[in-house]
């Protein structure tokens, strides 16, 4: 095969300009660089654009996760049921507060948990479900909202990848219990690391704001005790998740930014499909009519039957081109740590089989055009030189 590309595209990267370094230049030249004002103005900036009432901002997406998990009250014994494709931080922050991660197979085309899976999951220690806006586009969430209803749950949506997405008309961040996004570089804005908690429910925020900063509090209303102003009482064993102003300066700038990025992958991911639509060897992303998706990736799965390969080689031939594939996810259940813990395979055969057969392609705004069409050559390339003659 010819080579495409001389140098590595990534398969996600971060856009900052001037405007973002300034932000933080600024409070690099404040007298706060950490529990300032910067980190309640990106809360306000994020509550505001998603449509809910509070939003209490963390050090990381999964520290977010461990708090939302921590507020729905979840400890000991505690089901959780989740998607089993996606990142170990969803069913983590589970353990982390001694539940019980259940895993309910997925949507087949989708990609998304399954509705009905997951009522077929719930037992009397079922507490809460987490949905996972898988590539960005929304999970069910009407259906999921109305199974958690009916059974008493809490539903905590990971929405790392759907930043910019809306659910018939909604924005995520604006439905669920709890939402979080992630602001790690390669999600659709950054903060370098960081994690916000959305949601509408005060008392869900007050113990999110506490769980970040080791339990303390100084609220003189939830004090035991008062000893004077200087006075304040560590209540419950909370966490150093606190975002720090420089983090939260950084998004707030990206935030400004969202909507363009959102539109620029989408451009892109019009180019993809038009592109891919009609080779037999691979199928598209499903596009669900109730949602509209934020586009974090785009997966293409290849149907290897079609293919004198399989998704190793169709993979390995696409990095000699010099385009940074990658995979998204190895099942949770199937990671080691969770083989310990006794989850076997076979228990979401959707999953498993859509993971042998997906490969993520590069997707970030600062792609060019030129960027977009390598990859599709690439693809294009690889599929002709491995296809099956009929």
């Amino acid at each position: 095969m010819s080579n495409i590309r001389d140098t590595y595209l990534p398969y996600g990267k971060q856009w900052i300009d001037d405007d973002d370094i300034n932000e933080v230049v600024k409070v690099l030249k404040s007298n706060y660089l950490t529990t300032g004002p910067a980190v309640s103005e990106f809360e306000e900036a994020v509550a505001n654009y998603v449509g809910s009432k509070y939003a209490v901002a963390f050090s990381n997406g999964t520290a977010a996760l461990h708090g939302a998990c921590f507020a729905a009250g979840i400890s000991n014994g505690d089901e959780v049921i989740t998607t089993p494709l996606t990142f170990a931080a969803s069913a983590n922050c589970v353990l982390y507060q001694g539940g019980v991660p259940v895993f309910a197979d997925i949507d087949p085309h989708t990609y998304n948990i399954d509705p009905e899976v997951i009522e077929r999951k719930i037992t009397s220690k079922t507490k809460a479900i987490i949905p996972v806006d898988f590539t960005g586009q929304p999970v069910n969430l009407e259906k999921i909202k109305e199974i958690a209803d009916k059974n008493n749950l809490v539903v905590i949506e990971d929405a790392a990848h759907a930043l910019g997405a809306t659910y018939k008309g909604e924005k995520v961040g604006s439905i669920s219990d709890m939402t979080m996004f992630s602001f790690h570089p390669v999600k659709h804005i950054t903060s370098g690391e960081g994690g916000i908690i959305t949601t509408d429910n005060k008392e869900y925020r007050d113990k999110l704001v506490q769980f970040r900063s080791h339990g303390i509090t100084r609220d003189a209303d939830k004090l035991v005790e008062n000893h004077g102003p200087w006075y304040y009482e560590m209540q419950f064993l909370g966490y150093n998740y606190r975002m720090t102003d420089i983090q939260a300066a950084l998004g707030k700038s990206q935030l400004m930014k969202l909507d363009k990025f959102v539109e620029l992958r989408k451009t892109m991911i019009e180019k993809y499909n038009d592109s891919f639509k009609e080779l037999p060897q691979v199928k598209i992303p499903y596009q669900d009519a109730n949602g509209s998706s934020s586009w974090h990736l785009y997966i293409l799965r290849f149907d290897t039957s079609k293919l004198k390969a399989d998704r190793k080689e169709i993979f390995e031939a696409l990095q000699k081109q010099n385009i940074g594939v990658n995979v998204h996810y190895l099942p949770v259940h199937l990671l080691p740590y969770y083989k310990e813990l006794g989850y076997e395979k076979g228990i979401a055969p959707v999953a498993e089989e859509v993971y042998t057969e997906i490969i993520t392609l590069p997707l970030f705004p600062a792609m060019t055009d030129k960027d977009v069409q390598d990859v599709i050559k690439a693809v294009k390339q690889v599929i002709e030189s491995h296809k099956k003659l009929v």
